[in-house]
């Protein structure tokens, strides 16, 4: 049964990612507290039988149900439709809100109060497509049909709504693209006092675009005394 040897890989990967990505959960007993406590873990792994009946075998109604219930017990709200890669890891959780058009990669993380939302009353294809490796800060809105890379840092409390390149950091309301490094190692960690501040990075362009104004007046006046 390929799918059903799919599916024990995919569950493994997620349970493995409690413990590469929340220090609590690395004592001695931590897969205890993983299994009783996790309220993120608990919402995906109810997550991937929901998707199951509402997208391979589809169940009406039935799916929506049961993620209302696992909205009332975990506080987070996950539509049965939304597709989420293996290794997916929802850091506290209350909050969270992933609608059903919505695409998440493999090693995905994200923090309290996260919303992969639509923008509209459109149907299709109206939310979100999450590359792999991507993290994202507690409280941070991710709107609309757009894409966000792989390898993407998006700050806490940032709107976006426009695609985000690979490799890149965005912050902000709306969110800026103010880092993009080349290759970067796959990484979920995100430490949040390490972001850029967006404000210091416009400061530091508008400084450098008045020396070089500068240069180009002194320039100027040069070739006129020259002329002269």
């Amino acid at each position: 049964m390929p799918e059903m040897a799919n599916t024990l890989r995919t569950l493994k990967r997620d349970f493995q990612a409690c413990f590469e990505r929340d220090p609590a959960a690395r004592t001695t007993l931590g897969f205890l507290e993983v299994l009783f406590t996790y309220s993120g873990y608990h919402a995906l792994l109810a997550h991937r039988l929901i998707h199951f009946l509402h997208a391979t075998l589809r169940i009406p109604v039935l799916p929506r149900i049961l993620a209302q219930i696992v909205r009332f017990l975990t506080g987070i709200e996950i539509h049965p439709g939304a597709r989420i890669g293996p290794g997916f890891f929802i850091d506290h959780g209350m909050g969270v809100v992933i609608g059903e058009t919505a695409e998440i990669g493999e090693n995905v993380t994200i923090y309290q109060d996260v919303t992969l939302g639509g923008t509209g009353t459109e149907r299709g294809k109206r939310h979100p497509t999450i590359g792999g490796h991507v993290v994202i800060g507690a409280g941070a809105k991710v709107l609309g049909n757009i894409t966000i890379g792989s390898h993407v840092k998006i700050g806490a409390g940032s709107v976006v709504i426009h695609p985000v390149p690979d490799n890149s950091t965005v912050v902000g309301v709306p969110a800026e693209v103010v880092r993009r490094e080349g290759v970067q190692k796959a990484s979920a960690a995100l430490d949040h006092g390490d972001l850029p501040d967006p404000v210091e990075e416009l400061k530091d362009r508008i400084r450098a675009l008045q020396k070089e104004i500068e240069a180009v007046e002194e320039t100027l006046k040069n070739q006129a005394r020259n002329k002269n």
